[in-house]
């Protein structure tokens, strides 16, 4: 019977034995254990190796190569007394995942004998089989050469699970004609043109000595955690990473309990577990709570350099799952897993700054400072007005589009807020009419000797926002659980190398014409905020009557679906601007559609057969049952004479006619191949097949509000989202 199962996995987990865990151990002794770091680096290496290694990474000069044979020796030797037989190239293909390579120290020698070997062409670059990542028409499927390099600016570290330890050396992943492959090498490219572009407005503010800039991020990460005994018994959660079925409980998340209330013991022993490894590997994980909804949890790191927190995402979301699955839970990062409750972001936190100005982007303590934040603030609005569209592209897939718009995140409409005194101040900027009377700092006058300090916090927090600034940095809220960073990490960065680009002409314009630096500045900042303004929107935006004014009044685009929004990938300004940055070449970027557009349509087509699937061999079954059972009851009493009202036999009997209908129409709709284009494709599944599968939906879950409990099969809402 349906019930069984689910009563059984309630019993295990009521009578789960608890995990004992071992007693905290200090900060100091677990932080970085595992990673090859340039502290274990200066006690490993030669003091000339060492120096030209550090700086490789510390300004990203090209590597000395004739030092590698030196360096991979001392990683072996170092991993070998952790216990590692094994090196791995880790890189990350364009699916999200991490990807890697496991090859031994071992070398036999001419004489039959073995010994430990790590050498530096080894370390260096590695040749995996590249056929069946994804490519998106780079290159023929029998071409099966691709190459991993090793990435200095993120260090190596060591990973362990019940069956051993690994070096991990994080690579970039490119093709035999040298074809970004992976997400990496083009946020490594991102950082170098961003820091190109950026180096040269500093000099131009009047910086002589100018440290490499760099972007940082500091990705909030939410995720549900569910009982694996009930995850194992759902086809959907298994396979799609969601419930394509449910009924919601009587209570959800209306009493807003759960945000930010006790944590359950069971999930905090988790939480520690999980965070007392990724404190091992150098990953700064800050803040822990409840999330919004039931069942619902999210961490928090500390800001890092762009490049390693993207690296640490990954990495964190295989610690998760695998810690999760030592816990008896399932770690689900879908955006929407349950439906009726809140679904999961990763709101990456971007700035920009370095070792000499600090972060660009706070207003800081002095005038000085204050002029060159307007201009590298100024510089982020204009990006973000011209390139809206590519910052929802990189956002998008088949999970985040059930999220986009709902009361839980932003909409698919670009905006920026800035808080009413940037607003104030960057709209009298644009009319010329700075006030004596400003209204949070008295006087205020643009100049790089005369600008008084801005006041970080001086509006509150818009949490609709999908890019809001927030003191010191911009907070992109729009990101899905799911997602890799590296994506709009690299767009954040290659839109600001373009505004930065653009100030940069026109301050050498205006300086070259004998305007002093404060007018010049002045001008600069005013173009900008005149020309993109309509981005800027300080109020709800949720609310329709911003979306109306966003599209008809202010021009900003409106994508509400992957399929409306990977298409801008194919644009020729989002063409000319990675091309001229050299983030992104057209074949690369082209390579990008491709790939993300079959990815979107495949992710709706494994939940639409699952929805056909589990409608007939799992609900259909039940109902059947019930109306038997029922049937039989009620037929058996009226031969004795009692009459029993039958209005749940013919409810559930035409809800059941209805959804199997529907599957029948479903599945003839899957069956249709004659597209025109990838466009066609994608809207097709977008509009109908997605409408056809919610059309099933609300029959199915319609019978589990009337068939029997006891027959019905799938681990239900209530069970999943409040048992732990």
């Amino acid at each position: 019977m349906g019930y069984e199962p689910r009563s059984q996995a309630i019993y295990q987990i009521t009578n789960r034995e608890p995990i004992l865990t071992e007693p905290p151990s200090r900060l100091e002794d677990l932080w970085a254990a595992d990673v090859f770091d340039l502290s274990k680096m200066k006690q490993c290496l030669p003091k000339a190796v060492f120096k030209s290694l550090k700086k490789t990474i510390e300004t990203g000069e090209a590597l000395d190569v004739s030092i590698a044979d030196t360096v991979a020796s001392a990683m072996k030797d170092w991993a070998i007394s952790k216990g590692a037989a094994y090196y791995a190239h880790v890189f990350y293909p364009m699916t999200n995942a991490t990807a890697e390579k496991h090859d031994g120290f071992v070398s036999v020698q001419s004489d039959g004998t073995a010994i430990s070997e790590f050498a530096g062409k080894l370390l260096v670059q590695g040749e995996p089989d590249g056929s069946s990542f994804p490519h998106g028409g780079i290159r023929s499927t029998f071409e099966a050469r691709g190459y991993t390099a090793w990435d200095v600016t993120s260090p190596a570290y060591l990973m362990e699970t019940d069956n051993g330890v690994t070096l991990c050396i994080p690579t970039v992943f490119v093709s035999w004609t040298g074809e970004a492959l992976d997400k990496k090498t083009p946020l490594l490219r991102s950082i170098a043109a961003m820091n190109k572009a950026a180096t040269r407005v500093l000099k131009l503010l009047g910086h002589k000595e100018v440290a490499p800039v760099n972007s940082s991020c500091g990705p909030e990460q939410e995720y549900f955690l569910v009982d694996a005994h009930f995850a194992n018994s759902r086809p959907d959660l298994l396979l799609a990473g969601r419930t394509l079925f449910g009924k919601p409980p009587a209570k959800g998340q209306q009493f807003d309990d759960h945000y930010f209330g006790a944590i359950p013991e069971r999930v905090q022993v988790f939480m520690q577990d999980v965070e007392k490894r990724m404190y091992r590997l150098g990953i700064p994980a800050k803040t822990r709570h409840n999330e919004v909804a039931p069942g619902q949890f999210e961490i928090a790191p500390v800001f890092e350099a762009a490049n390693v927190a993207s690296d640490h995402q990954q990495l964190m979301m295989t610690l998760f799952r695998q810690t999760a699955k030592k816990h008896g839970f399932v770690c689900l990062f879908h955006e929407k897993p349950f439906a009726g409750i809140n679904g999961s972001g990763k709101h990456v936190n971007w700035s920009v700054g370095n070792a000499t100005q600090g972060n660009l982007l706070d207003p800081g303590d002095s005038p000085h400072e204050n002029a060159q934040f307007l201009v590298f603030c100024a510089a982020v609005i204009r990006g973000v007005h011209k390139y809206g569209p590519l910052m929802r592209a990189v956002i998008a897939n088949a999970s985040n589009d059930h999220r986009l718009g709902a009361n839980e995140a932003p909409p698919a409409i670009m905006s920026v807020y800035l808080g009413s005194q940037l607003e104030e101040l960057f709209s009298q900027i644009a009319k010329g009419e700075i006030s004596e009377n400003y209204s949070h700092k008295g006087e205020m006058r643009i100049g790089v000797d005369t600008l008084p300090p801005l006041s970080k916090d001086a509006g509150d927090r818009n949490r609709t926002s999908p890019f809001a600034f927030t003191g010191n940095r911009f907070e992109f809220r729009a990101v899905g659980s799911s997602q890799s960073v590296s994506g709009p990490l690299i767009a954040l960065n290659t839109i600001l190398a373009d505004s930065l680009t653009f100030i940069g002409d026109l301050l050498e314009k205006e300086l070259g014409q004998g305007f002093e630096l404060n007018t010049a500045i002045v001008g600069v900042l005013k173009d900008i905020i005149q020309k993109h303004s309509a981005v800027i929107f300080g109020g709800d935006n949720y609310a329709e009557e911003w979306h109306r004014i966003a599209v008809e009044e202010r021009g900003l685009a409106n994508l509400p679906t992957t399929a409306d929004a990977l298409p801008v990938l194919r644009e020729k300004y989002i063409e000319e601007l990675f091309d001229r940055t050299g983030v992104l070449s057209p074949v690369e970027l082209e390579s990008r559609y491709e790939v993300y557009s079959e990815q979107y349509i495949l992710s709706i087509e494994v939940e639409a057969k699952l929805v056909i699937d589990m409608a007939k061999t799992a609900i259909y079954p039940a109902a059947m049952r019930h109306l038997g059972d029922i049937s039989n009851t009620i037929a058996g009493l009226e031969e004795m004479g009692i009459k029993l009202d039958r209005d749940n036999i013919k409810t559930v009997a035409e809800l059941t006619n209805s959804m199997m209908s529907k599957v029948s129409k479903l599945s003839a709709a899957l069956e249709k191949e004659d597209f025109g284009s990838t466009e066609e494709h994608m809207k097709y599944f977008a509009d109908t097949i997605r409408s056809m599968m919610n059309d099933v939906r609300e029959d199915a879950d319609a019978l589990e509000a009337e068939v029997a409990d006891d027959l019905w099969p799938l681990p239900n809402y209530q069970e999943m989202l409040f048992i732990k």
